[in-house]
Order: C-alpha cells, then sequence, then structure tokens
C-alpha cells in the first residue's frame, strides 16, 4: 500500500476512503487527534502518544471505541501492510455520527486512521520562522482538530518564504508554533514555555527535556518572551515529525549561532535516540 486510511473498521487507500456527511467532524471539527513517525515498520513513541490521544479524548468527555493496547495494535497492522516503513502515523477520534446537534451525539466516538510514506529531518538545515499573536482559545493543551488559526499561520509561514509561524500572546509570551513547540538556550540553559492551557504538551518537547537532562543541561520550564527569543543564543522548534529544528531567522532578523556544540550535542542525542528505537 502507498497510503492507507482506515475508519470504522473499513480499510483503504486514502483516495478511496469515504466518511458519512453525519460524522460530527464535518459540522463542528469535534474530534482529537494524535500523531507519529515510523522508522523501519516500528513507531517511535507509541505509548506516549497513545496515552495523550486518549488524555485529549478524555478532556473533552469522549468514548474511545477501542482500548489502548487495541488501538496500539491496529496501529502495527496497518503499518505493516504498507510498501515502506519509513511513516506518517495519524490518527483521530470523532464524537460520533448524527443530524447535525450542539449538544453530544451518544455511544463511542469514530476512529480515524491514515498513514503515509514520511521521513524525519536529520536537523541539520537551519529555518526561518515568523511570529504572530496567538488568537487561539484556552484549551490549547487538548489536541483538537479545530486547527484554522494554525492553518492560517502555516499559510502565513509559506507566504513569507518562511517555515514556521511562532505564537505569542498579548505581551509577548511566546507559547508554542502552529504545529511545533519553541524553545530557547540562553547562557547554557534550555528554557521551555510550561505546559499550561497555552500550549500543547508535545512529545518531542518531552523528549528534548528528558535528553537535556541526561546531558546535564539544566532546563527550565518558564515562560519567556519574543525578545528573550530574538536575543536567545539558540532557537529550537520540535515537533513529531522533525525531532529536533533550530532556527537563523525569525521576522526577517538573524537569531541563534551562538552556542552551535550545545545544540549539536541535543540535536545528535535526539536523533541517535530516535535511530535506535527504531533500528531493525
Amino acid at each position: 500500500m502507498k497510503t492507507l486510511g482506515y475508519y470504522n473498521g473499513k480499510f483503504g487507500e486514502l483516495d478511496e476512503m469515504t466518511v458519512p456527511m453525519n460524522d460530527r467532524v464535518c459540522w463542528f471539527g469535534d474530534g482529537v487527534y494524535d500523531a507519529g513517525p515510523a522508522r523501519n515498520y516500528k513507531i517511535f513513541a507509541i505509548d506516549e502518544h497513545i496515552d495523550r490521544f486518549f488524555n485529549s479524548a478524555r478532556l473533552l468527555d469522549m468514548k474511545m471505541p477501542v482500548t489502548k493496547q487495541e488501538l496500539k495494535d491496529l496501529l502495527q497492522e496497518m503499518v505493516n501492510k504498507m510498501d515502506t516503513g519509513n511513516l506518517f502515523v495519524y490518527y483521530q477520534l470523532t464524537r460520533g455520527t448524527g443530524i447535525r446537534n450542539h449538544v453530544f451525539t451518544e455511544g463511542p466516538g469514530n476512529l480515524w486512521i491514515m498513514l503515509k510514506p514520511a521521513e524525519i529531518s536529520d536537523g541539520m538545515k537551519p529555518i526561518k520562522l515568523i511570529s504572530t499573536e496567538d488568537t487561539r482559545f484556552f484549551h490549547c493543551n487538548i489536541k483538537t482538530l479545530n486547527l484554522i488559526p494554525s492553518v492560517m499561520a502555516a499559510e502565513k509561514a509559506k507566504k513569507a518564504g518562511a517555515d514556521e509561524t511562532v505564537f505569542y500572546r498579548p505581551g509577548g509570551r511566546v507559547t508554542e508554533c502552529a504545529h511545533s513547540n519553541c524553545h530557547i538556550i540562553k547562557d547554557g540553559k534550555l528554557i521551555t514555555a510550561p505546559t499550561d492551557n497555552l500550549i500543547l504538551p508535545g512529545i518531542a518537547r518531552a523528549h528534548l527535556i528528558r535528553m537535556c537532562k541526561k546531558l546535564e543541561i539544566p532546563v527550565s520550564e518558564t515562560p519567556y518572551t519574543l525578545d528573550e527569543m530574538y536575543n536567545a543564543d539558540e532557537v529550537l522548534v520540535t515537533s513529531s515529525s522533525n525531532l529536533c529544528l533550530h532556527a537563523n531567522e525569525l521576522d526577517g532578523r538573524p537569531v541563534g549561532g551562538k552556542a552551535p556544540e550545545l545544540l549539536e550535542k541535543i540535536r545528535a542525542a535526539l536523533i541517535d535516540e530516535f535511530t535506535e528505537a527504531t533500528a531493525i
């Protein structure tokens, strides 16, 4: 299979799959999702992603149609069907199917899965960032399907010739990026926004923090501002699709480049962790 989709027990190539018009995702974007990479037919950090997926559903009072182990087995079964083992593995739960009504549809939700070929960046090439005010709601810790602000921010970055958009709240506090977490290094310390309701608790973020502690690099989970990002020694961007990227430009201004040895130490360690975990 070149791509593979799943919807409530039905499998097929993505362009052959259909869903009911009355799935609540069509009317309300009523759902949650999670995703991560696979390499050599091995899904990376699968337990962490599934735990977050189930937590997102719990926070929105959604009913899973499967157990964690059943979902884990299903995802691996689908990965094994693919022509390549290097993949982006995506899954989402929508609240159910029924005539449009704001109140919840009763019963378990609908499970969607999507697989497509993908490669993890080695993080060697620097990226360009722009910033924009964070006008999203106050439940960013839940990985919902309501992604219009992120879609608009991603398009803004594309039109500006940048790779990602940094969100900031009134007062200049940096929260995260349109589809990534962001962090800074200053004076030998990693500084990353706390996991409150303004950011998604990224799996790659958690691996970054753990790796820094393993490498005896101090970590501070405290708010920081856009001005501090402009003046940081290094600017890091992490996601499940790109484990450790770094930026050399923000809003047309050069950033980072002041702690290359420390940056490389972190990047290499995270890529090695992924490579070892997904080795044949």
